[in-house]
């Protein structure tokens, strides 16, 4: 099941500026949305860890990001 709300997810396609979006297409987005931050903080927790943290900072995502 989905972390994500799926209602803050079609306003952002929204915004994008579809007028509208099938309920498929925000479910699909917040799959791709979920894997992809996933993704980065798992990279941000090694970032952490290298650096003998336990708490995952800003930075650390910023640089999980340039990855």
């Amino acid at each position: 099941m989905a972390e994500l709300p799926l209602a803050p997810v079609d306003r952002l396609i929204r915004k994008a500026g579809a007028e509208r979006v099938s309920e498929e297409a925000v479910v699909k987005m917040v799959e791709i949305l979920e894997d992809y931050a996933l993704q980065v903080a798992k990279k941000a927790v090694e970032i952490a860890r290298h650096s003998k943290r336990k708490t995952i900072k800003a930075e650390d995502i910023k640089v999980a990001l340039s990855m």
